[in-house]
């Protein structure tokens, strides 16, 4: 605990340095510091430190002394203030630039003149640039703690700087306060023994320090000591991550949160209390067969690895996971597993993860009737019967307390039966609350033996009805079998089961809910009592019957009939399953059965029929699962021999500690915990008996029994879809965590010590045994399995050459020829021929629909895509071309063409000096390396940017081009992230009414992080499944967000997790192409004709004046508002920091806005401070390699370089960044370039800008030289939100509309900045002379804007306010029809509400309309 002292800040120092107890201190007295070497020189003289002081002649000195003593391998502090600091001032730089952790104690004083003893901080700035770490203190508190993390921050490893811990003159050095102190043993532990790595008098590693640095080295020194200051702080912030903290500071009440919180002065890393760590001790360990991790579903609240590592710690051999209706918690625990393993020396046994789910199992059959007889339903005498029970479970303690019955003929009842029943024991008052019997009412009646006889006799062989039959039949043949009464035979029908597939669009099929809609009078305060539910539920079967029979269904055999086999998994009695894959042919049925579960068998959540497990069971175990399972349920009501066929159908029966089903006794459904261990008993024992394996399982939800409340707010949640966790319903749930050996086997020490071993231990490690190491996820070595396509290699050669002979000649000149065979080497001998001819095809499907293909990502750097219509990029360097002779010109003069123009579009005119034909420019220097990687090693990416409107088609074609059942949705799992964790949080606190701290809030909202909430698809991935393979050697099935409704099935594993398997094609839909489409439709002009070097729509990247309008007029320095790439805040700013006048230019300011400090802090700088242009300014990641190349660095080295800095690792892998810039300055690289690369995190490839740029000109092009078709183009694909009234009334209004939005500065939506948008180049349109006319009911168009002649633009129906698109539709289809003969008539045909009409008035649309449809009779 700690100490607390009435200390001065200069004593508070100075104990703080006793504590610490140096090597060195070496000061010199000056006012007001003098107390704190003077203090500390008492310590020395009185033996309490071990250091030694040097008394010196002056600050320098004292400076000097220490710089030698850290120099040689000694902790070194000094103190100070004022001018001894400034004499200081040469030494102080120096043990910066030596990088020496002194740590000073500066007590802040003004510096001289005028002379002043008295406190500011001029000292300290004086030196505020010499690469010293400075704290400054508040309190004494602080100067204090300060003083105790300064040797832990100045001498980490990453830092090395000395550091000041500064306080204020008199104002706290000589002011008195309480502080708590550390104790000593504390202090030494926390700041730790100093053993630098390099210092003079290490005999083993000679070295020299302080020599002369020139020009290179001594910037290079100055950026290590920066980028050490920067490390600091991440050093300082790394107390955050502690194992424990220890806080000291003031409690306040905080008027934001309105919380008491702690303003705390000093934060110290402390070791944590220590806490009893569980390990498992046990000789043999048992073997964790039941859990669940993250993934299932808003359920389990631990993560796989977690689970995989307790186990592991804990000596366990294997572990089973088995999430709830899926196996995505395969993936992690597979990787897991794997690595783990591989680590292992030979001879020692590998872990083993056993793979398995616990799934929803549904009986084939409903049983309407049991017994069922060919007799006409109309015909019979019915014996309709209910009982009242002291509980659940007919085969244990309980017993019957009523039995009510009528007997009905034609829908009159002719006779009834009503026994109350003496239990021989008192009932529970739940039982009173629910029934309404009381014990004082059973006093003197029959037993239960006299009453089943009776009710025997007077049944006689009658059919029977009951709701719920089987809990009521299952006490009748339990009596039956107690009393020697011989088998109960009558047939017995269900109107439970009946209901539930007669009336299957309704969702309740209780009593109460059955005699609401069959209108049988019913009152619900007798409910319970079974005389009174006999009565209901007659009367309620007689209308039944009557309904039956109008479906000609007339007799009781034919009931069973009702329910076709495709329906069977809606209605059957469900119970838990687990099931779990012995091997590879195992887990490839498992994958079968969690797709049908999740497709085939879906209804409302994923459920699997009994029959499908039986087809699919080889290679499986399928065990009986937890308190919802078959057997645990029908245990309660069935026979030894009844529950024996029950349990032959599993190959293991699975029990779980008394614990984990204390809710069933808490809520009543096991009258106490002895009835609940006798049915434990009673399935261990028939398990036994039927010689299956008994296994004691642990269920496991979390991990540590603290972590319940985790699981506690989860299930507390609505889940996706519906309805709430089953455990919702109760108080308190049990804590289902995981357990050691002796927890389990104390947890079943009520069936004797043998019996609980070989159930915990024995059993669960022979099913273990039965399991082999399974592979979950091939290993293909990051090259996927790919489709096959017949003479793909043919097809893809004879596409390619005869491109590029139809636009390079016959023969092709040597650099197109060496291109495209380094190229085709790569792609063909990698197998990715097939992967370029599926892109292919799509491609060309979608022109042949009439849109245009961008494409994404380094595609674009490879020439065989460019000859086989994948993409327009042409990774060439600069060139002129001939479309007529074929002549191509690479270089001019002995120079190549691509050393001067990173662009062929930026060439200047040519004509071909052959044909003298106008040539073509083309290429944009991309070396093939930036997409397969410098040996075509890496695994091509071919992402394509299709129109949104013919993305859907796109992604069908894929079907024809594979077979259904070869593509899929590339699935993705959506878990709870940390905001709505935190609403979770709260929403539990406010449920049970408890009040609780943010701070707690936020760490249970970390607890319930991560947990599957959903399921999804990626936007445009499609996965092909080659045919030679089947989908379930790579994953399961599902349907996105267990949608049945969905067009497409997804992977059920996210697809990230088999992306080294199979082939992902991206498939994205874009609005580029279809604004594109649109203006191609509008102007019937060829778009891939514009000319991508026209000036005109150059100049508008400099000013608006290419569009015949000020920036004053549209609000805008540049022309680009609405250009794709370049028509953002943040671009437009870019365009006005580098004013392009190239193509070049333009590709180049794409990389970088997509790129992470790659402009700001880096590029932007560079051009700013006039150190290099913007042409030369690293924009893509190919930038990097080309420049590498051009001045004279080895193309593999360069490739590694840009390979290197585009992912960000000059920062992380420091080492290899060092080889890399030595490298560079060898090849007499330029320091900006380096810099400029060590600062990048992330870079776009130059093909994907490309690609952008060129659609984005095109669009550019029609803005300048057809504007009334871009405008309309435009607002009809890119915009969402409008305001159309001011649209249509003009400039000026627009320009009101515009200010008014942003006035409202951060008050402004969502849709305000929509509309903005929208109003900006409405604004700008406007200024140029389109006008935009009022909506026209015969004219608009429903969701695009159209062209009336250059001049004009009509705006469709839904850029009116709240008009959808499903009414603005609707008016364009029904005035195909007919016309619109009133506004009555209008409104009633287009469904539109009265809101909209009276908007429709007010902006005159309906202007000369009658209003009713009568009146336009007249």
């Amino acid at each position: 605990m700690s100490i607390r002292e009435r200390l001065s800040g200069n004593e508070a120092a100075a104990t703080a340095m006793k504590q610490i107890n140096p090597d060195v201190v070496a000061a010199f007295p000056i006012t007001p510091s003098t107390e704190i070497p003077q203090y500390f020189s008492t310590f020395v003289s009185n033996g309490k430190v071990d250091t030694e002081f040097v008394a010196v002649e002056s600050e320098h000195s004292a400076m000097s002394a220490c710089v030698g003593a850290e120099a040689a391998g000694a902790r070194a502090m000094t103190a100070t203030s004022s001018n001894g600091l400034s004499f200081m001032w040469e030494m102080i730089y120096i043990a910066s630039s030596l990088r020496l952790p002194i740590v000073m104690s500066l007590v802040n004083r003004a510096v001289s003149g005028p002379l002043n003893i008295h406190n500011d901080h001029s000292d300290a700035m004086g030196v505020r640039d010499a690469g010293w770490i400075m704290l400054f203190s508040e309190s004494n508190q602080e100067a204090y703690d300060n003083l105790l993390m300064a040797h832990r921050i100045a001498e980490h490893k990453d830092v090395l700087l000395p550091l000041m811990v500064c306080q204020d003159g008199f104002i706290t050095s000589h002011s008195i306060e309480t502080i708590d102190l550390v104790e000593d043993d504390k202090v030494k532990e926390f700041v730790g023994t100093y053993k630098p790595e390099h210092y003079l008098l290490n005999s083993k590693e000679p070295i020299s320090m302080g020599p002369l640095d020139l020009q290179g080295y001594l910037f290079e020194h100055k950026a290590q000591q920066s980028q050490a200051m920067k490390n600091a702080k991440k050093v300082m912030g790394r107390v955050k991550n502690a194992k424990a903290i220890k806080i000291a500071g003031t409690a306040q009440m905080d008027s934001f949160s309105h919380e008491q919180t702690v303003m705390a002065y000093t934060i110290l890393e402390i070791e944590p209390p220590k806490k009893e760590i569980r390990m498992d001790n046990a000789e043999e360990k048992r073997v964790e067969l039941h859990m669940h991790t993250k993934m299932s579903q808003m359920d389990g609240v631990v993560a796989a690895k977690d689970l995989l590592k307790q186990a592991l710690k804990w000596g366990h051999k294997a572990i089973a996971v088995t999430d709830h209706n899926g196996v995505q918690g395969f993936v992690d625990a597979y990787h897991f597993v794997r690595d783990y393993n591989k680590k292992l020396k030979e001879g020692e046994e590998p872990f083993k993860a056993l793979y398995g789910t616990e799934l929803t199992m549904i009986d084939d059959t409903v049983k309407i009737v049991v017994r069922p007889n060919d007799s006409k339903l109309l015909d019979n005498t019915y014996v309709v019967f209910d009982l009242e029970t002291t509980g659940f479970n007919a085969g244990g303690e309980d017993s019957i307390i009523e039995i009510g019955a009528v007997k009905i003929l034609n829908g009159e009842i002719i006779d009834r039966y009503d026994q109350l029943v003496d239990p021989g024991k008192q009932i529970s008052q739940r039982i009173t609350d629910v029934t309404s019997i009381t014990n004082e009412m059973l006093v003197g009646k029959p037993n239960e033996e006299t009453a089943i006889k009776e009710f025997k006799e007077w049944i006689a062989d009658l059919p029977m009805v009951a709701h719920n039959a089987k809990f009521d039949v299952s006490f009748v043949e339990m009596a039956y079998e107690k009393y020697n009464l011989g088998e109960f035979k009558n047939t017995v029908i269900d109107t439970l089961e009946l209901s539930r597939t007669m009336d299957n669009n309704y969702a309740r099929h209780s009593l109460s809910a059955l005699v609401k809609r069959y209108n049988v009078a019913f009152d619900e305060e007798h409910h319970h009592r079974a005389d009174y539910d006999a009565e209901g539920t007659a009367l309620v079967y007689h209308k039944m019957m009557n309904k039956l029979v109008s479906r000609n269904i007339e007799k009781i055999s034919e009931l069973d009939n009702l329910v076709s086999k495709d329906e069977i998994h809606k209605y059957g009695q469900a119970s838990h399953i687990n099931i779990l894959a012995k091997n590879k042919k195992g887990l490839k049925n498992l994958f079968r059965i969690i797709s049908l579960a999740n497709t085939t068998y879906l209804y409302k959540t994923p459920r699997i029929l009994r029959s499908e497990i039986e087809r699919l069971r080889e290679g499986l175990l399928v065990g009986s699962g937890c308190y919802q399972s078959e057997v645990f349920v029908q245990a309660r009501s069935k026979s030894d021999e009844e529950l024996t066929n029950i349990i032959n159908f599993y190959d293991y029966v699975e029990v779980q500690p008394m614990d984990v089903y204390e809710h069933l006794v808490e809520n009543g459904e096991f009258g106490s915990t002895e009835e609940l261990e006798s049915h434990l008993k009673k399935i261990v024992r028939v398990t036994k008996e039927c010689g299956k394996i008994i296994v004691a399982t642990g269920d496991v939800h979390h991990l540590f029994k603290e972590d319940k409340i985790y699981r506690e707010i989860i299930v507390n949640q609505k889940v996706p879809g519906g309805g709430r966790h089953p455990l919702a319903r109760y108080k308190k749930i049990p804590s289902q965590h995981f357990r050691t050996t002796r927890e389990m086997l104390n947890a079943f020490a009520f069936l004797g010590d043998e019996l609980a071993y070989e159930i915990v231990v024995e059993n669960t490690n022979k099913i273990a045994d039965m399991i082999e190491i399974i592979e979950v996820i091939i290993e293909t070595g990051g090259v996927p399995f790919s489709p096959k396509i017949d003479n793909s290699v043919e097809i893809v050669n004879d596409m390619v050459y005869s491109k590029a002979k139809e636009w390079y000649g016959d023969p092709l000149p040597d650099l197109i020829k060496d291109r495209i065979e380094q190229e085709l080497k790569g792609i063909i001998g990698g197998g990715f021929d097939v992967i370029y001819l599926i892109a292919q095809k799509l491609v060309k499907k979608s022109n042949d629909d009439g849109y245009l293909v961008g494409s994404r990502g380094s595609v674009g750097s490879s020439f065989v895509a460019t000859m086989m219509g994948i993409t327009e990029v042409n990774p060439l360097p600069a060139h002129y071309r001939c479309p007529k002779c074929k002549h191509s010109i690479f270089e001019e003069d002995g120079k190549t063409l691509g050393s001067e123009y990173s662009s062929g579009f930026d060439l200047p005119d040519k004509k071909c000096p052959k044909c003298n034909e106008n040539m073509i420019k083309d290429g944009q220097d991309m070396p093939f390396a930036t997409f397969l990687g410098f040996n075509a090693d890496k695994v091509p990416d071919i992402d394509l940017n299709f129109s949104d409107l013919n993305q859907a088609a796109a992604h069908e074609y894929t079907k024809v081009l594979f077979g259904v059942d070869n593509v899929y949705r590339a699935g993705t799992i959506g878990t709870v992230a940390e905001k709505t964790a935190f609403g979770f949080v709260k929403g539990y606190c406010e449920d049970k009414n408890i009040v609780m701290r943010t701070a707690e809030v936020e760490r249970l909202a970390m607890g319930c992080t991560g947990v599957k909430r959903t399921t999804g698809q990626h936007p445009g991935g499609i996965v092909v499944i080659p045919g030679y393979m089947d989908v379930f050697d790579f994953t399961p099935f599902q349907y996105p967000a267990d949608d049945p409704n969905s067009a497409w099935r997804t992977t059920h594993f996210d697809y990230h997790a088999i992306d080294e398997d199979v082939l992902k094609l991206d498939i994205l839909g874009h609005s580029d192409p279809t604004q594109l489409r649109m203006i191609q439709d509008l102007t019937k002009m060829d778009v891939t004709k514009v000319p991508l070097d026209d000036k005109e729509t150059m100049n508008i990247f400099l000013s608006p004046e290419p569009l015949g309008v000020t920036k004053e007029q549209i609000m805008c320095n540049t022309g680009t508002l609405g250009i794709p790439e370049f028509g953002t805040k943040f671009t437009i700013q870019m365009v006005e920091d580098t004013k392009p006048t190239t193509f070049a230019e333009l590709i180049k300011i794409s990389g970088l806005s997509h790129g992470t400090d790659v402009w700001l802090g880096n590029a932007q700088d560079l051009i700013k401070n006039k150190i290099v242009p913007f042409s030369e300014v690293i924009g893509c990641r190919d930038d990097i390699m080309v420049y590498l190349m051009y001045n004279g660095v080895e193309p593999i080295k360069a490739f590694k370089i840009m390979e290197f800095v585009r992912k960000g690792k000059a920062s992380k892998d420091p080492d290899t960044w060092s080889e890399y810039v030595q490298l560079m300055k060898d090849a007499k690289i330029p320091d900006w370039f380096i810099g400029s690369c060590q600062k990048i995190k992330y870079m776009f490839p130059k093909a994907h800008a490309a690609a952008y740029v060129i659609s984005a000109f095109r669009i550019a092009w029609f803005k300048v030289h057809m504007p009334v078709y871009y405008y309309a183009s435009w607002l009809s694909t890119k915009a969402t939100d409008f305001n159309v009234e001011a649209m249509i009334k003009g400039y000026d209004a627009i320009k009101e509309a515009i200010i008014e939005i942003s006035n409202k500065g951060n008050e402004a939506t969502n849709k305000d900045a929509g509309v903005s948008e929208s109003l900006y180049l409405a604004l700008e349109a406007t200024a140029r002379g389109i006008k935009f006319e009022n909506v026209n009911l015969y004219k608009s168009e429903a969701t695009t804007f159209g062209v009336k002649d250059d001049k004009t633009i009509y705006p469709p129906f839904n850029s009116i306010d709240g008009l959808g698109d499903t009414v603005a539709k609707n008016i364009v289809s029904e005035r195909e029809k007919r016309e619109f003969i009133s506004i009555e008539d209008l409104q009633k045909r287009c469904k539109i509400s009265t809101t909209l009409i009276d908007k429709m008035r007010l902006m005159g649309i309906l202007d000369g309309m009658d209003e009713s449809s009568q009146l336009s009779l007249f």
